[in-house]
């Protein structure tokens, strides 16, 4: 049974903007204010251009594979199945990480309205994560409207926001210039870590790709959603935090977990503070469902093509979705849920997200090689996209590194148990033949004598060193 084409252009950019729009926007801010002050406002401009970039190479790698599995699909055109499934699985680990964090910043942010039991904070994630389930599972068409209304909902507190604020600042610049200055009082020290924080507020308009299956029209419709959404994101993300870190100075902000509480208390006092509270629970919400239903659809489409377990292919009878992979990846948020924290699961999400992305862009290279399409820009955004996803593996931690290589390993014996004997034979022949073996060796000895060669001159260097200090005493 296939999947159902119900999903509108409209409906695709809403999934993106809800995917992107989420908890970081509500706490990010607090975070970088601590690191680099307000100059995070730079840095979330950096971090816009960033994803843009990477969205760019998502655009265009759909139009030359307008099917359902997003980068997977993407890599294992342009490659094989091999390093489609890396790809897809280090993505779907990143996206598996994000749902417990959403389930985590509603309970926090619903704790600030009603105080909650350690057994109530728990039931509150069951019950949300459960909700969020349903919802999938009845359809994708019910799921894309319910992220349309809860998309409109969450910009709603951010549009007051900005607009009251900026009405702050044409009426008291002075208020804003003195909360601005100076723009850089902590130093660019901590600034790659911060932008790296900021990058993952970004995330989520890959969500856009992987439903391809049941977009309308998805050669047009997606590269289209995913320019819009990014545009709609971008432009509330900078006004947002243009009007945060004006009207309420840095230092206050490091010291909050809600900062655009802090600012909404600031323009119109507890109601402020009220409003977006809310907003943010309806923020959180539309994120996680948006998380869910492009995550579940990724691990479809590697189901479908032998590389997950069959039962993650399983189409509901009546609703026409992969209910069991929805139902399997909400207990496994759930417990990441309980057992996780907010800082570990973001950090290690941003590494993997780093690779998927990584892969992607060289795929883009292969595709439009292979192609006859030109398209503006395909030659330009993958390489800038290949920077960019090396910059922030680079500025992860050293233990984000390691744990990310340990994942990446992790799902070799899973493609080696699921995927055909065939394209177990291609690997053996990629890394155990005669011929790649003498090539290592070969590699190998080229690395030892350049070693050695080094070495060697090295040597030269300090005897000719040693020669032209006793020349004056002759």
């Amino acid at each position: 049974m296939e999947l159902q084409r119900g999903l509108s252009q409209f409906d695709l950019t809403n999934i993106i903007v809800g995917a992107i729009v989420g908890a970081d926007i509500y706490i990010a801010s607090a975070l970088t204010a601590g690191l680099v002050g307000p100059f995070s406002i730079v840095l979330w401009m950096v971090a816009g251009l960033f994803a843009a970039t990477i969205a760019m190479v998502f655009a265009y790698c759909s139009y030359y594979v307008p099917r359902v599995g997003g980068p997977f699909a993407y890599v294992s055109e342009a490659f094989d199945d091999f390093y489609g499934f890396l790809t897809g699985w280090s993505m779907w680990i990143a996206e598996l990480l994000a749902l417990p964090v959403f389930a985590i910043a509603f309970t926090n942010y619903l704790q600030a309205l009603i105080p909650l039991t350690p057994a109530a904070e728990v039931a509150v994630r069951a019950l949300f994560i459960a909700s969020l389930t349903l919802v999938n599972i009845v359809g994708v068409r019910a799921a894309g409207k319910v992220n349309d209304a809860l998309t409109l909902i969450k910009l709603s507190p951010l549009l007051l926001l900005i607009v009251a604020g900026l009405g702050v600042f044409i009426v008291h610049p002075e208020t804003f210039i003195g909360n601005y200055t100076p723009l850089l009082p902590l130093g660019l020290e901590n600034a790659a870590h911060a932008l790296v924080l900021i990058f993952w507020a970004y995330a989520g308009f890959e969500m856009g790709t992987l439903p391809a299956g049941e977009v309308q029209n998805p050669q047009r419709a997606i590269p289209r959603a995913i320019t819009s959404g990014m545009l709609i994101v971008s432009l509330f993300y900078l006004l947002t935090n243009f009007v945060l870190f004006g009207l309420v100075n840095w230092t206050i902000l490091d010291q909050s977990t809600v900062p655009l509480v802090v600012a909404g208390t600031a323009l119109f006092g507890s109601a402020g503070a009220l409003i977006m509270t809310v907003g943010a629970l309806f923020s959180v919400s539309g994120s996680d469902e948006s998380g869910m239903l492009g995550s579940a659809r990724l691990a479809y489409a590697m189901a479908i093509d032998g590389l997950f377990p069959r039962a993650f292919a399983r189409v509901h009878p009546r609703y026409g979705t992969p209910y069991v992979v929805l139902i399997v990846q909400g207990i496994i948020a759930f417990v990441l849920s309980n057992v996780g924290n907010l800082s570990g699961l973001i950090s290690f999400a941003v590494l993997n997200l780093a690779f998927s992305f990584l892969l992607t862009c060289f795929a883009l290279i292969v595709l439009r090689s292979d192609g006859d399409v030109k398209l503006r820009g395909q030659h330009i955004f993958p390489i800038a996209g290949i920077a960019v996803c090396l910059f922030l593996i680079y500025s992860t931690t050293t233990f984000d590194k390691a744990a990310g290589i340990l994942v990446i390993l992790a799902g070799i014996p899973i493609y080696l148990y699921y995927s055909p004997k065939e394209d177990i034979y291609h690997l053996k022949d990629l890394f155990l033949s005669e011929e790649a073996v003498l090539q290592r060796r070969l590699e190998a000895k080229e690395t030892y004598l350049a070693n050695l060669l080094g070495i060697i001159r090295t040597v030269f260097r300090r005897f000719r060193r040693s020669d032209s200090r006793k020349l004056p005493g002759r």
